[in-house]
């Protein structure tokens, strides 16, 4: 447990400019503190004291203000970045080195019954205000960007962006950490769209004005 915990501390230096020591991290930073409360009710959940998980994982709740339900599944050196407002669902799964911002949901669409949360592969990231909402997958190493609502499957190394969110880059190489992603320098597939249709507006608006200045135009009520 204890190489665990140093293993977690080590990620957060890794990953956060502003993380002076590991004392300070283990001190001070509430999604350390969210981590271990989940692995003290994630074990009571394991062994069926199912009140008492629900209890530590409440207080977690209103210690931290990130929500993770005792039967979600954590992977090693699990980061959150200021954390609040996380919400991550029973039968989620988060692999190893994933990377989550504020604001985040892991969540069901609230039809399904069994497995119900995504799966979250290894060295993801996942930018604030992100939801991820069903049973699918995001494969390894893929980036959600910030706000971007994602209902179906991720594939690995892929960038996925917008509402609903959508593919806009599968990288042909890996990276080993995530956070060397830069989450908002991606392009919006749904602006593309309207920006090209405002063009195709634009285009058949000076058509038809020139039809009308030409003469050539005359309006139903007219003839």
């Amino acid at each position: 447990m204890f190489h665990s915990l140093m293993e977690t501390l080590e990620a957060y230096q890794r990953r956060d400019p502003a993380a002076r020591s590991k004392l300070e991290i283990f001190l001070l930073y509430q999604g350390v503190h969210a981590t271990l409360y989940h692995r003290l009710a994630h074990w009571l959940y394991c062994h069926n004291w199912k009140f008492l998980a629900r209890f530590v994982s409440q207080w977690n709740r209103f210690w931290t203000g990130i929500e993770i339900h005792p039967g979600a599944k954590i992977g090693r050196r699990f980061v959150i970045d200021h954390g609040m407002g996380i919400v991550i669902g029973e039968t989620a799964e988060v692999g190893d080195d994933v990377l989550l911002y504020h604001g985040v949901t892991l969540g069901g669409t609230g039809k399904d019954q069994g497995k119900r949360h995504p799966t979250i592969g290894n060295n993801v990231l996942i930018g604030c205000g992100a939801k991820i909402l069903g049973p699918f997958k995001v494969g390894d190493g893929a980036r959600i960007a910030a706000n971007s609502v994602v209902l179906s499957e991720v594939p690995e190394d892929a960038t996925a962006v917008g509402i609903p969110a959508q593919i806009v880059r599968i990288a042909g190489r890996t990276t080993h950490y995530a956070d060397d992603v830069d989450q908002t320098s991606v392009e919006n597939p749904v602006e593309e769209r309207l920006e090209a249709l405002s063009a195709r507006l634009e285009l058949v608006e000076r058509l038809l004005d020139e039809q009308y200045k030409n003469g050539n135009f005359v309006p139903k009520n007219m003839r």
